[in-house]
């Protein structure tokens, strides 16, 4: 998806609309310590309105009450603008479901229906250069498909019935051939549906982090308001005069208005920032959760290495040369069209010359690899040619009268040990010997591992390959841990372990039989590509179908809980730093005394009052973006993050609002406000 700035003008207008929509009281009740100012506000300009037909002055009350309404509309504008992001993306989206129509199948005949009449379990046939009506699954055929309405990505796939490569969105467009698919999603609830509904906002819910800091700001709230209501009593003692306007300007500037704005926005933000990444998250505490994982299932193809084995040298068997191993094992390749096949054809011309063969003269029949004699080759003028895996060319060669050699047997054992994959090429009843395959370890990806254990993250690498081969790749890699030979119960078995122990387990998966973990991890995230099962399952779907973006959310979960901890603990320093200019300004007239907790210095009280209720509508305009972008991400553990925060947003805290309360005062007394 095309990613689109915070900040354009269409996007700014209709953000500053939606402030004032939000002013509905229903609305402000959802952020209690919003709501207070919201009251505040309220109160404030029934006495400004009162004092104005009484004839009592109203130049300060009315300047504090516009202040506080700025507040509780800057706060709204926060969490407008995080909206606003969501919805731009959704109306992209919503070209993409675009009103089609759709040729459903009825027995042997298809009839043309609108598509929104199409319910689950319809089957309907698409054809080249149309639009795939809904979200399905491919039942028979295959087609090239663009999913750039969905994606961003411009490149077609490739989707065909069975496999794991099987699921369609409602959306995009068959580019050619045709495909039959059935239907897995009534109107309103398909992909597209989903998607429009959760980054436009309208169904998020509060996540359980965000639940806990919302009591806390409003245990904060209650205890403050019964410190400013004690005041009142303590000022009549004393023989000072308080007004409430001076009360409420005190409740208002000590209680967390900073980081109650800017709670919502820093939730919907986490998520537009993988939706930018094109992945969708079904809930903000999918986000969330992926920031506090404990344990990453990362499968080894495709994430941890490139995922295309290739041949790096023949190891001939005893008696056999190497340019006769090579000849034979690139003749048994040259109709295979797997990398793999590619690449022994291509280490044959390359370091033996072994090129331009005359198949006819060769009298070559290929046979294909199935996946039960798990082999390949060639019969070359009866003379038969075979590839495998060790155990299959050992039966094979069992079958045909001969003897395994153990010098063969070790060579693979070897390659094993050193995590690469070994292929036997037999001849008639003899073994050849080995072709080395080596699936290549992608560049940079130990130090992202590194990384995240310095987090606290475990990292566990899940293969199919043999344990001496999963061993060898696993240290290559530098992932903590391994499972090889991974089947689905086994998968499910590890991540239930982890769970046991009181971490929260991530995974990635594509097909139906990754259902069951992906349903179990506590963040699941399936491949767009991947089959209907899958995606329902998991509690994110990854559009790009990119295995390696795990990592990239779980950074964006812990940049998200940073974020959130930096603008809280910024918030509460705030507040004291207000502390010491109103309260001096509200008793320095009785108690001169005071004056000494004046550190700002402020001209007169009025001003003092005004400074810090306008510097607290500010703030919340001025830390938008960082709520908006998040604070740099940085792979560090919980106590490193916490000192950094207390030393740079809670230092940072205090001594901005002094500077920036002493600025307005200087300015307010300037223009003559007070």
């Amino acid at each position: 998806m095309n990613e689109r700035s915070s900040f354009n003008k269409d996007m700014l207008v209709q953000a500053i609309q939606d402030a004032f929509n939000k002013l509905n009281p229903k609305t402000q009740l959802r952020n209690p310590v919003m709501f207070i100012v919201y009251i505040g506000a309220l109160v404030t300009t029934w006495l400004t309105v009162r004092d104005f037909f009484t004839g009592e002055p109203i130049a300060f009350s009315l300047q504090i009450t516009l202040w506080l309404w700025f507040t509780v509309l800057f706060a709204n504008f926060a969490e407008a603008v995080a909206e606003g992001r969501g919805k731009a993306q959704a109306q992209s989206l919503k070209t993409a479901r675009s009103q089609t129509k759709a040729h459903k199948v009825n027995g042997n005949s298809t009839i043309q229906v609108d598509a929104a009449k199409l319910r689950k379990d319809d089957v309907v046939l698409i054809n080249a250069g149309e639009f795939i009506p809904g979200d399905g699954e491919v039942v028979e055929g295959m087609a090239s498909v663009d999913e750039s309405a969905v994606t961003g990505e411009s490149a077609p796939v490739i989707r065909e019935s069975g496999g794991d490569r099987s699921a369609v969105t409602g959306g995009t467009r068959v580019l050619s051939d045709w495909i039959k698919v059935r239907i897995t999603a009534n109107p309103g609830e398909t992909f597209l549906d989903r998607m429009i509904s959760l980054v436009e906002g309208a169904k998020r819910q509060k996540t359980p982090n965000e639940i806990a800091l919302t009591i806390l700001l409003v245990g904060l709230t209650i205890i403050f308001l019964v410190a400013v209501a004690t005041i009142e009593p303590f000022a009549v003692y004393s023989g000072t005069l308080i007004s409430v306007i001076t009360l409420i300007s005190l409740l208002v500037c000590l209680i967390p208005t900073t980081i109650g704005g800017l709670l919502s926005s820093i939730g919907i933000a986490g998520m537009d920032r993988l939706l930018k990444r094109n992945v969708l998250a079904m809930s903000g505490r999918a986000v969330e959760a992926a920031g506090d994982v404990n344990a990453l299932l990362l499968d080894k193809t495709g994430t941890i290495t490139l995922g295309n084995r290739m041949a790096t040298e023949f190891i001939p068997a005893p008696g056999v040369s190497e340019s006769e191993l090579a000849d034979a094992a690139q003749l048994s390749s040259l109709a295979d069209e797997t990398p793999e096949g590619r690449s022994v054809v291509v280490l044959a011309k390359e370091k033996y010359n072994i090129r331009e063969r005359d198949l006819t003269t060769l009298e070559a029949e290929f046979v294909p690899f199935t996946a039960q004699t798990r082999m390949s080759g060639v019969n070359s003028k009866g003379n038969p040619i075979r590839k495998g895996a060790i155990d299959a060319i050992q039966k094979y060669i069992g079958e045909q009268g001969g003897q395994f050699p153990e010098e063969v047997k070790a060579a693979a054992e070897n390659i094993a040990k050193a995590g690469g994959t070994p292929l036997i090429v037999a001849q008639g009843t003899k073994a050849l010997g080995t072709i080395y395959l080596k699936d290549i370890v992608k560049g940079g990806i130990k130090e992202r591992f590194q990384a995240l254990r310095q987090m606290g993250i475990k990292t566990v690498m899940i293969t199919g390959d043999n344990p001496l081969t999963a061993a060898a790749i696993a240290a290559e890699a530098g992932v903590d841990d391994f499972l090889a030979e991974a089947t689905p119960e086994a998968k499910l078995r590890l991540i239930r372990e982890y769970q046991e122990k009181g971490m929260l387990v991530a995974m990635t998966g594509d097909g139906t039989n990754d259902a069951p973990a992906l349903a179990q991890a506590d963040v699941g995230v399936a491949m767009n590509s991947g089959t209907q099962a899958a995606k329902e399952a998991g509690n994110m779907v990854d559009l790009d179908s990119n295995p390696t973006k795990l990592i990239e959310i779980v950074e964006i979960g812990k940049q998200l809980l940073m974020t959130r901890g930096s603008l809280t603990t910024f918030s509460i320093a705030n507040d004291v730093a207000k502390y010491f200019a109103i309260i001096p300004a509200m008793f320095a007239g009785t108690y001169p005394e005071m004056n000494v907790f004046n550190i700002m210095r402020l001209a007169t009280p009025e001003s003092a009052i005004l400074s810090a209720v306008i510097f607290n509508a500010l703030i919340i305009v001025a830390l938008i973006p960082l709520a908006l972008r998040g604070v740099t991400y940085r792979p560090l553990g919980a106590e490193v993050i916490l000192r950094r925060n207390i030393l740079i947003y809670g230092v940072g805290g205090l001594l901005v609002p002094f500077l920036g309360i002493k600025i307005i005062d200087v300015i307010i007394v300037a223009l003559g406000l007070v």
